[in-house]
């Protein structure tokens, strides 16, 4: 029997060297995302790949690895096509983890309206699971009781909807039940599911990407702004924000250079930007100021109290320290500024937040004695004159207030507005002249200038609910605050009140140089420990 000449076979022994060289680094490349991967995301993945996987295989999985096995018995996966997997974490927004693959977020978002194979009713799906809350999961299963075991179970919203796939109840030409349980328990998780009917009527089967919703722009005006030594300009869709309040809103983030964070920033210069030092012996301070009862006419604040305990679980789960103040005067709001402007115990902290909910006007919020207090004025207290402790370190400030008034109130939702008969300021402001001209700022807005942000009696504010939702589950996947605020314009920017009148566009503005990443904390997010996870 003849073997080859010698040549012929260390070529072949050459080439297998490679194969399998090649073959482990895949492998490795898996085992790391995997490492990466923590339980909320392995339930998502799994979610995800139900169309595309034996479901009986589906239920055993435990890992991430489980799952990366699956696609690759089926042919999803292997070292010369790994589309599919960064498709999947695309989906569940781990950006960050793409690069492991060789992507980026602008490679996927390019090739998925040709090799996507995420459907859109699964995509569907998804989105409006991590838009259900706790409390709105606790209510969706109470409605559901009959339909669901008589054991007593802990159900994830993810798995809430494969137990009503399996039943036969919800199907990709029957999202009947959806609607209802939307209509019954929040009206805002009603346009995703409206959004996917009207792209089933009108696009193509092998389309597999959800498309831009209408709802997810500000109806009254869509907002765009370019920095640095490019042209700023200043796009408007709509009627209701007037030339000259565009104009000032143009004027006001060219001055200072502030930009706003998501898809408009300029990509190479984020890819070089370092992170904000967050390893010091202590997080740092967080204030929350909670206005919900006033002297005068201004209305009791219902629900407030919901957004502040939220935002304390959130915050001290990320490792700071939280004080909570109720109902403070304007002169006690100036007061504990100037407590903490002037507090030594700064210099061991990473970063100082503050949260001010409370009713507002253009610019300022509102005292419990109904008197203004600026914006501008509040955040100077910590600059690095006042406060040199705090120098060179982030300062993040989230205000819920109203910036406009005159608002319609629905039934269910109130408005942080102020009443018509009170005096207003003089000047429409925009977030960018409410920061100190310096760096390491940010102030997060509820609502843009002139317009009003909403508050549901029962859950809280959009806003805030927003914000404490995506912070628990951004954080873990490695996010940073722009990425994370943007999300949060996306989520609020969709909702609409139960009589689908108004709407509310979040405002973001910054001097931040780097970015601001916390670390993830050891604890699971207070949703899933509330929830049972």
């Amino acid at each position: 029997m003849s073997h080859g000449r010698p040549g012929e076979q260390a070529e072949g022994v050459g080439s297998r060297n490679m194969e399998d060289d090649a073959s482990l680094k895949f492998r490795q490349q898996l085992l790391l995302l995997h490492e990466n991967l923590v339980a909320e995301d392995v339930a998502a993945l799994k979610f995800l790949c139900t169309d595309l996987l034996p479901f009986k295989k589906l239920e055993n999985v435990k890992s991430a690895v489980d799952i990366f096995q699956l696609l690759m018995a089926e042919e999803y996966l292997n070292e010369e096509d790994t589309f599919l997997l960064a498709e999947l974490l695309y989906r569940i927004k781990c950006y960050s983890l793409l690069k492991k693959l060789g992507y980026t977020k602008e490679k996927v978002q390019e090739c998925l309206h040709e090799k996507g194979k995420v459907s859109p009713y699964r995509q569907m799906l998804y989105e409006l699971s991590e838009n259900i809350t706790g409390d709105m999961l606790k209510d969706i299963i109470f409605l559901l009781q009959n339909c669901l075991p008589r054991r007593q179970i802990t159900l994830s919203a993810l798995e809430l909807l494969i137990l009503l796939e399996k039943q036969g109840l919800l199907t990709e030409n029957n999202v009947q039940i959806l609607e209802d349980i939307c209509m019954n328990v929040s009206p805002d998780l009603l346009e995703t599911v409206s959004c996917y009917k009207r792209a089933k009527v009108s696009l193509p089967q092998q389309e597999n990407t959800l498309p831009i919703k209408e709802s997810s722009l500000f109806r009254t005006g869509d907002i765009r702004v370019f920095t640095s030594r490019q042209e700023t300009s200043i796009k408007s869709v709509g009627s209701n924000i007037d030339d000259n309040k565009a104009a000032n809103l143009t004027q006001g983030f060219s001055e200072m250079n502030l930009e706003l964070p998501g898809e408009f920033s300029n990509v190479e210069n984020e890819s070089k930007m370092t992170s904000y030092k967050m390893d010091g012996p202590h997080r740092g301070f967080c204030l929350v100021i909670n206005n919900v009862e006033f002297d005068g006419s201004l209305q009791e604040r219902k629900g407030s109290c919901k957004d502040a305990e939220e935002l304390e679980r959130v915050f001290t789960w990320l490792g700071l320290d939280v004080r909570t103040y109720k109902n403070l005067t304007s002169w006690e709001i100036k007061d504990l500024m100037r407590t903490w402007q002037h507090l030594q115990d700064h210099k061991d902290r990473d970063c100082f937040i503050c949260c001010i909910l409370s009713h507002g006007e253009s610019g300022a919020i509102y005292g419990k004695d109904e008197e203004l207090v600026s914006i501008r004025m509040i955040m100077s207290h910590f600059t690095a004159k006042q406060c040199p402790q705090l120098f060179e370190k982030p300062k993040l400030f989230f205000i819920q207030a109203c910036q406009g008034k005159e608002i319609q109130r629905p039934v269910y939702v109130e408005a942080d507005a102020q009443i018509p008969e009170l005096p207003t300021m003089q000047q429409s402001f925009s977030p960018s002249e409410s920061i100190p001209e310096e760096a390491d700022f940010l102030l997060g807005m509820a609502t843009i200038d002139g317009y009003a942000s909403f508050r549901h009696i029962q859950q809280g504010a959009w806003y805030i609910q927003s914000l404490c939702s995506k912070l628990q589950l951004l954080v873990p996947r490695g996010e940073d605050i722009l990425s994370i605020l943007t999300e949060v314009n996306e989520d609020v920017g969709r909702r609409v009140d139960r009589l689908g009148t108004k709407k509310q566009m979040p405002q973001p503005a910054y001097t931040l140089r780097r970015k601001f990443i916390f670390p993830v904390p050891r604890d699971p997010p207070p949703s899933q420990q509330h929830r049972g996870f």
